[in-house]
């Protein structure tokens, strides 16, 4: 992978996350200078193992492979059908990922916890109050064992839906059709186990704006898809699945 790419997106995501904190502080400003009745509780910030943390930890690293695929695929092909679904997969999750480790900033929270079983977090189970103990706090952890059903990685891919070093390579090597339907397999599998992921944290992540944004990257992951299988099948080609 070109050593261009995480620096080339670090600015989109550093942007997103200076965006964020001025909206904060203008909210806080707001806030204190508005009325004289009592500010609302504060929102207690996700735990360590908290699905709001996890699932910003593992869609984070799962966005960015979506970033190197997209940008070798560039290179390989020059039809611009597939170079536009490249650009703005590449373009939007590059954003997202800047948000998700921009948040675990404001939490206080490490983006990677060694010995975390990649998807832990999909097997918390959403109790009252599970997930916001505060920085140290455990945040509902409870054990979980891993993926649950449905959530296996193939072998030698770190998350499911993630492609395996060999899977890169062949991209890599690829030119023209067969570097496009490639892609397009690769991505497909990439966005179904995103959007499983993304369901995971609908479902369970308590803070409301990263609720917004995974349910987001379901509705728009199901019309990369929908639009996918079309596109492979002009090439005479099928998702994988």
């Amino acid at each position: 992978m070109s050593g261009a790419i995480p620096r080339t997106y670090w600015v989109a995501g550093t942007a997103v996350l200076l965006a964020l904190l001025f909206a904060a502080a203008a909210t806080v400003a707001a806030a204190n200078g508005g009325s004289a009745a009592p500010p609302a509780a504060v929102p207690r910030t996700p735990g360590l193992h908290s699905p709001d943390a996890g699932f910003a930890r593992d869609m984070a690293v799962h966005h960015q492979q979506a970033v190197e695929m997209s940008f070798i695929v560039r290179d390989r092909t020059q039809d611009e059908a597939v170079r536009s679904l490249a650009y703005d997969i590449a373009n939007t999750q590059a954003n997202q990922r800047g948000m998700l480790l921009g948040w675990l900033d404001l939490w206080g929270l490490p983006k990677v916890v060694a010995g975390e079983p990649p998807m832990s977090w999909m097997g918390t189970a959403p109790e009252a109050g599970s997930g916001h103990t505060g920085h140290g706090g455990d945040g509902g952890h409870g054990g979980a064992t891993g993926h649950g059903p449905g959530h296996a990685a193939k072998p030698g891919a770190l998350m499911p839906g993630m492609a395996t070093k060999e899977e890169l390579a062949r991209l890599e090597a690829a030119s023209g059709r067969d570097a496009e339907v490639l892609y397009l397999q690769l991505m497909t599998d990439h966005h179904q186990g995103g959007v499983a992921m993304a369901e995971g944290c609908a479902r369970q992540c308590a803070t409301p704006v990263e609720r917004e944004l995974a349910q987001g990257m379901v509705d728009a992951q199901r019309s990369e898809l929908t639009l996918m299988a079309d596109m492979l099948g002009r090439r005479g080609a099928a998702p994988r699945g």
